[in-house]
């Protein structure tokens, strides 16, 4: 799921990533509205915010909405710069520093929300758009692209071209591929609304400490791709002997 990359990444894996790391997302998108009112898992919306305030001249307004775009970004920045650096030495571990930073920024939240949000609101929204920035420069990275988490977007886009081809390409294997693309699409779908659903309904009786699941499910994916990968290796010194 997360080790497998290139020409050893398949479908299977792509669509088991998806389903997880969509749900940490919808969850996390949920949880940030509700508890400070700002969208955390994507930056589109407060561009158009942060143009807003500049053209208002309400220049520390905007100075806000700029610091929720570049955390998002710093998080991006930062995920593949330290899948670049372990890459040089282990590849099969580059995704690990990147997952377990994003799960322990959302420990961080879920325990210290409820004392940071009357006075640092913004630091809450600042440390969820950066666990985002993280998520999503991972899993593109993984998934070369082929797989988005944070936001639904550009999903729809591909999702209603894909869905239209399906009316022109006629061909079995073009029908094929499409039908398994279109397939992923309406995972990540599903379990980013999965995540929204639950993450909301979590809220409402265990605030930020809902955030306690995807953290928790960032750190168990992380163990059952290690436990996969030792079992898939002592099969192959077993059948090796």
């Amino acid at each position: 799921m997360f080790r497998h990359q290139g020409k050893t990444r398949t479908l299977d894996h792509n669509k088991k990533i998806a389903s997880l790391l969509s749900f940490v997302a919808g969850i996390v998108n949920v949880v940030g509205f509700l508890s400070v009112q700002r969208l955390t898992t994507n930056v589109t919306g407060h561009f158009a915010f942060f143009i807003d305030e500049v053209f208002k001249l309400h220049f520390s307004d905007s100075l806000i909405y700029f610091l929720y775009i570049l955390f998002f970004f710093m998080g991006s920045f930062c995920s593949n710069l330290l899948i670049e650096l372990s890459t040089s030495k282990n590849e099969k571990f580059a995704f690990v520093i990147p997952t377990i930073i994003e799960s322990a920024i959302l420990v961080s939240v879920a325990f210290l929300g409820q004392f940071m949000i009357k006075d640092y609101a913004n630091m809450i929204a600042f440390s969820l758009l950066f666990a985002m920035g993280l998520q999503n420069a991972l899993v593109t990275r993984i998934s070369n692209a082929v797989v988005r988490t944070t936001h639904l977007t550009g999903l729809f886009t591909d999702l209603g071209i894909e869905i239209s081809q399906l009316f022109f390409y006629k061909q079995r294997e073009q029908q094929i591929k499409l039908r398994s693309t279109i397939q992923l699409r309406l995972r990540i779908i599903t379990f980013f609304f999965l995540g929204g659903f639950i993450g909301g309904v979590c809220y409402s009786y265990f605030n930020f400490y809902v955030l306690l699941i995807p953290a928790s499910m960032l750190l168990i994916g992380l163990y059952y791709d290690h436990l996969k990968f030792q079992l898939s290796s002592w099969k192959h010194q077993f059948d090796n002997k």
